[in-house]
């Protein structure tokens, strides 16, 4: 069984392309849209951690001044381009601090310092704007994206073939 499988996952499971990781979990779910690579490394997977917010990235920076442990953040900014929600220093932050990828429903900047920083980064364009910082925002709830409920824990993988979101528990999902 997949969640057996998952369970006792190993290095190179997280480290397969996607559309093997697809091949071998058909109940994965594929992320709607074109998420682009910014970071240095090319492919991330690991168990998600979530934040949800509108144009402020004050969640996002104090998730990752935590340990990530091989974890990936999946940001969920509702597809804004208004701003960014990671920057270069938020990126080396993210790669000091161990976590191995960011995902953002929306918007980074710097790209080129992101291109230079040891972590996986993948958004949905850029913006040169800041956030503002107001310390809106939630982590480590249930989110949905594109029709796909991403939860904490779930596992997560991302690569030039796009974004793969596995569920870590049964497939009943509540409605958020």
């Amino acid at each position: 069984m997949q969640h057996a499988r998952l369970a006792s996952a190993s290095t190179e499971f997280f480290a397969q392309p996607t559309a093997d990781f697809c091949d071998a979990n058909p109940d994965a779910h594929v992320l709607q849209g074109r998420y682009e690579s910014f970071g240095a490394l090319s492919r991330c997977a690991g168990r998600v951690e979530t934040v949800s917010t509108r144009d402020d990235n004050s969640q996002v920076k104090a998730v990752l001044a935590e340990p990530g442990n091989g974890r990936v953040l999946f940001v969920d900014n509702s597809a804004s381009l208004n701003c960014a929600m990671l920057g270069g220093d938020l990126a080396q932050l993210a790669a000091r601090s161990g976590w191995a990828g960011i995902i953002i429903n929306g918007a980074v900047r710097d790209a080129d310092e992101l291109r230079a920083t040891q972590v996986a980064v993948f958004a949905l364009g850029t913006c040169p704007r800041k956030s503002i910082k107001r310390g809106f925002g939630s982590r480590g709830t249930p989110i949905r994206v594109a029709g796909t409920y991403i939860q904490p824990n779930d596992v997560i993988a991302a690569d030039a073939d796009g974004v793969v979101v596995l569920a870590s528990w049964g497939a009943n999902r509540p409605d958020v």
